[in-house]
């Protein structure tokens, strides 16, 4: 059967000449973008619980976006004043570039990996003295704990917000030729929307070795992947697919 349509399970991209814009105009199909999951922030009492105060933290650890947004929002709600002295230790550029809409990036001590969270650990070992405080959801990779824990720091993990899943109930009788996955929790939330779900004729896509597995544990066909090294995005293996199926 050929691709018409595409549901993607993540919020709609900003960037107006995205990989996708151009996916839908050279193959002609329909895209749609939809989260199956969301964020949301536990409040300050919930994180008191923990039995985590802020002060007692030299660093931060923020492996997202959203913990960025997280930890700045529970210290206000704590009515902590972000000393100038604090280090951030952030997983990517892209994270490190996210401060900046909280402090004033040159004159703060922020210290950079390159892209993965292992990629830290030249500078958790420099700085090994240091009390760190990772403020991260209820669902975080294994490989993280695990690399403080091998490195010996002191550090504590907060849960300053959790992986919700979405209600996509008004989905249930809309039908796509491709579904496209990038974590587990979108195959878990898929699952839980719709208990009867059946594939059939419904392609499944899966971005990730932990989707991967999530999708095949779930009894799903998964059609295609990514990344790859013939298609390292998913929009490349898309478009691969599209380009074969479409010719039939």
């Amino acid at each position: 059967m050929k691709v018409k349509t595409i549901l993607v399970s993540q919020p709609e991209p900003k960037m107006e000449n995205s990989p996708y814009s151009r996916l839908i105009e050279k193959e002609k199909v329909k895209v749609d973008f939809r989260p199956f999951i969301h964020v949301e922030g536990v409040n300050a009492k919930n994180v008191r619980q923990q039995k985590i105060d802020i002060n007692d933290y030299s660093a931060i650890v923020l492996t997202s976006r959203n913990a960025v947004d997280h930890f700045f929002r529970i210290a206000q709600e704590m009515r902590y004043k972000v000393p100038d002295t604090l280090k951030y230790f952030c997983q990517s550029e892209a994270v490190a570039y996210y401060l900046q809409k909280y402090v004033v990036y040159r004159k703060r001590k922020i210290y950079v990996g390159k892209m993965h969270f292992a990629d830290l650990t030249p500078l958790f070992k420099k700085y090994k003295n240091e009390k760190f405080l990772l403020p991260a959801s209820d669902a975080l990779k294994a490989s993280v704990p695990e690399l403080m824990d091998e490195l010996g720091l002191k550090w504590k993990r907060g849960i300053f917000y959790k992986t919700v899943i979405s209600d996509l109930s008004d989905l249930r009788d809309v039908y796509y030729d491709v579904l496209v996955f990038f974590s587990p929790s979108g195959i878990e939330s898929l699952l839980q929307n719709f208990p009867d779900f059946e594939q059939n004729d419904t392609r499944i896509a899966v971005f990730g070795n932990s989707t991967v597995k999530a999708a095949t544990n779930a009894g799903l066909r998964i059609d295609i992947k990514a990344p790859t090294p013939e298609n390292p995005s998913m929009t490349m293996a898309l478009q691969k697919y599209i380009n074969v199926i479409n010719k039939k």
